[in-house]
């Protein structure tokens, strides 16, 4: 438990409701960082995993990097809905043990979905990708529209 200092009337000045929710979120995050938080990090502690996966937005493509170690290409599915591009597949656990038990697991199996939602219009004719060394790279390149343009001043 920890204890609050009572504030003087003068300190009620510099009080702010954003300075407290602020403290909140650390609280909140500081709880999850102990060490049950193995069993609140959501749906991986149900044997699902999702990679880590960048968005970035260049003038002509959006590239979206997904970390995928240890899978073939034939493992990976990657589909654009609209402006949603999911990256799917499964990590299968190829490795048997004859003897001897698993002393510490930490590595994550079995089947996975990242849907990443675009910020601009691409071109689906256009995706290409790329599988090498574990990290998966997706260019999609923008449509004409989406692009930015850059307008020019006139003087008169």
């Amino acid at each position: 438990m920890k204890l609050i200092p009572r504030r003087r009337r003068d300190d009620l000045a510099s009080w702010s409701p954003l300075n407290q929710l602020s403290r909140l979120r650390e609280e909140v995050n500081r709880l999850f960082e102990s060490p049950l938080s193995e069993w609140t990090r959501g749906s991986e502690a149900f044997g699902e995993w999702a990679p880590s996966v960048d968005l970035l937005d260049t003038k002509d493509k959006l590239t979206v990097k997904a970390e995928l170690p240890g899978l073939k290409k034939e493992d990976i599915d990657i589909s654009l809905d609209g402006n949603n591009l999911t990256i799917s597949g499964e990590r299968k656990h190829e490795e048997e043990r004859k003897e001897g038990e698993v002393f510490r697991s930490e590595m994550y199996y079995g089947r996975f979905q990242r849907t990443v939602t675009l910020p601009h219009a691409v071109d689906s004719n256009k995706i290409s990708a790329n599988y090498k060394n574990g990290l998966l790279v997706v260019d999609l390149p923008k449509t004409e529209e989406a692009k930015r343009k850059q307008i020019e001043v006139k003087v008169s």
